[in-house]
């Protein structure tokens, strides 16, 4: 019992650092505007710097199984969230588009680096509970962000100076980060294992597990983008309710995720996913079809509702596919940051060349695709019923 007790602790721990990850993401979100403002760029130049976001992010996570391995992955995991709380600030610092595309990078590289590290922490967790948790992880991210978006909100509403809320933000969320690492899983490597390399090209599982993240990763950051854009050009609705398409596609994705570890200890995560893929399918053609609003908005909830578990189980199916989770963790979240990367562009693209209905179309044809390939995720499902042991249960110290 002393044992489990133990490892509950530390599930709420890198909970805790989960939340403090998207509080950082929601609170940089908000303040977008007044950070194109102070740089003096346009809607383009503006959509180039944040590219550089995911560039950082694709070239450092990588670098996140090696940090672990020669700090140790609680050591790791504290310093590469402190370096994530405190990058927020440099944005907010850039007068130039020069100065922001080195800041995006570095926050990008830094958030990356968090990422793969409190990820390959959670399957640990999930290893050790014998259950799925992954997804109320996740569930805890989205929470945070939204707790940090709407903090943002308010400051914004205040009219107060990015710099200053952006330092305050990052002093409270570093405090809270590294703190919360007191209680992570302590995994030290063996005395005869070999560092991972530097930078390597994705396991083959990782590939095939990234194509189903890329599908809901997709389809994630098309609505986010541009479901507040759908219902005010296509359907004429006001701009107080096509930005609430927008935090209503939040909230469910968020309440989704911390429930959805139930379903998946339940049904298991290939059943899931394929019912996820069913919702977020019919939720597109909602949308390609709606005359109204309220049915596009429901279109959107039901993608949120859809899609909210797959990149969680993604994450957990790379983390148990083989040796090496971090390695196969970073090559994952390669692919689904390239997927959030193009998905807003591609949209707009095809919407430029066409309608809005249609690029919505390939949305809901890629959603398809999480039926389909949901077997990939085979491994997380096995990973989550597998049987602990009383000494892998056991949180401090190295892996058994």
């Amino acid at each position: 019992m002393e044992d489990m007790s133990g490892v509950r602790r530390a599930r709420g721990a890198v909970a805790a650092v989960f939340a403090v990850h998207g509080a950082v993401t929601g609170s940089f979100a908000t303040r977008v505007p007044w950070i194109q403002d102070h740089a003096s760029l346009g809607a383009g130049r503006l959509g180039f710097a944040l590219a550089f976001t995911a560039l950082g992010a694709s070239c450092a996570m990588p670098l996140a199984g090696r940090i672990s391995h020669r700090f140790g992955s609680r050591n790791a995991l504290r310093g590469l969230i402190a370096l994530w709380t405190l990058s927020l600030v440099l944005p907010s610092l850039a007068p130039n588009l020069p100065a922001l595309c080195l800041a995006m990078f570095t926050y990008g590289a830094c958030a990356g680096m968090a990422d793969v590290a409190m990820n390959a922490l959670g399957v640990e967790v999930e290893r050790r509970l014998g259950r799925s948790v992954m997804s109320g992880l996740h569930g805890m991210w989205s929470a945070g962000a939204l707790v940090g978006s709407a903090a943002g909100t308010l400051a914004a509403h205040l009219g107060a100076d990015a710099r200053t809320h952006f330092l305050l933000a990052a002093a409270v969320l570093t405090v809270l980060g590294v703190l919360s690492c007191t209680w992570v899983p302590d995994i030290q490597p063996a005395e005869d294992e070999e560092p991972p390399p530097r930078f390597a090209l994705p396991p083959r599982s990782a590939l095939l597990i990234g194509m189903v993240g890329f599908c809901a990763v997709f389809a994630e950051g098309a609505s986010l983008d541009w479901s507040a854009v759908f219902l005010r050009d296509r359907l004429d609705s006001s701009a107080g309710l096509a930005a609430a398409s927008t935090t209503a596609f939040m909230l469910t994705m968020a309440v989704a995720r911390i429930a959805g570890d139930a379903a998946v200890n339940r049904f298991g995560a290939v059943r899931t996913v394929r019912a996820g893929g069913v919702l977020a399918v019919l939720g597109g053609l909602l949308v390609v079809l709606a005359g109204q609003p309220m049915v596009a908005m429901g279109g959107f909830a039901l993608m949120g509702l859809g899609i909210a578990v797959v990149v969680p189980l993604c994450f957990a199916a790379a983390g148990h596919a083989g040796p090496n989770p971090s390695q196969a963790i970073a090559g994952v979240a390669t692919i689904t940051y390239t997927s959030g990367l193009i998905a807003p562009s591609l949209i707009g693209g095809v919407a430029q060349a066409t309608s809005l209905v249609v690029s919505f179309g390939v949305v809901t044809a890629l959603a398809c695709g999480l039926t389909v390939c949901a077997g990939v995720l085979r491994s997380a499902e096995h990973g989550a019923e597998r049987e602990v042991s009383p000494r892998a249960a056991a949180v401090p110290g190295p892996r058994p």
